[in-house]
């Protein structure tokens, strides 16, 4: 699994039109929480094998980038939780799981493409 950092608004704006031609994950992450740390353990042992290597996969440090993630909630119109795993298709938002409840088997089939 291949993590890229999101950093910037502006980017954000950029991994938004991404989504128009593949999928994309958003992993919105506090680095001081052991369910956060929990989540992001189990997305990564289960990403291997899934059949998902075209959806590409952004991981948000809400600690260091609170104003991007922010932004997140409101360009993608949902509600801040932490840790959160978003699905970005065609712009819009088709899959939002928080806490325990994040998981690649229900990610994989809300995947379109």
């Amino acid at each position: 699994m291949n993590w890229h950092p999101l950093t910037s608004p502006e980017q954000l704006d950029e991994v938004i039109q991404e989504s128009k031609e593949t999928p994309v994950v958003i992993f919105k992450h506090s680095t001081s929480c052991s369910i956060s740390s929990t989540a992001k353990s189990r997305i990564e042992r289960q990403w291997e094998g899934a059949g998902l290597d075209h959806v590409k996969t952004y991981y948000l440090d809400l600690l260091r980038y609170r104003p991007v993630s922010n932004e997140v909630a409101e360009a993608l119109q949902v509600e801040h939780q932490s840790p959160q795993l978003l699905l970005v298709q065609d712009g819009v938002c088709t899959y939002n799981a928080s806490h325990m409840s994040i998981g690649v088997d229900a990610l994989k089939k809300k995947v379109t493409a």
